[in-house]
């Protein structure tokens, strides 16, 4: 990847995200968790230029969801799907929100 590829890499300066070994701190588990769930493909790392693993704030808070379940005795495989699933769920909840909201914009009488 090149280091224009906004997709797949990221510059210190330019977006928040966390070292490994920071991220497991803040999550109170190990480097091992976070990759177990990037094998689970539940979050992939973003690489800084250096090819340092970094992880954003909402890699963050997946990945804590699923430590939830995980110490609550929920297989990891299991709990990335899960947590997959709410995440979906949640997108499709909003996505539904703004059509409804545009929809009685557009027709206010037909939303009473």
């Amino acid at each position: 990847m090149t280091a224009d590829d906004t997709f797949g890499r990221l510059d210190d300066d330019d977006y928040p995200a966390y070292t490994m070994g920071r991220a497991a701190e803040m999550l109170g588990t190990t480097p091992a968790f976070l990759r177990a769930l990037g094998e689970s493909r539940l979050i992939t790392p973003l690489r800084s230029e250096g090819g340092h693993r970094r992880y954003s704030r909402y890699q963050l808070r997946i990945a804590a969801r699923a430590r939830e379940l995980v110490d609550r005795g929920t297989p990891i495989e299991a709990a990335c799907r899960i947590v997959i699933l709410e995440d979906q769920l949640e997108e499709a909840q909003r996505i539904n929100a703004e059509y409804r909201r545009a929809a009685e914009s557009a027709n206010p009488t037909a939303a009473g």
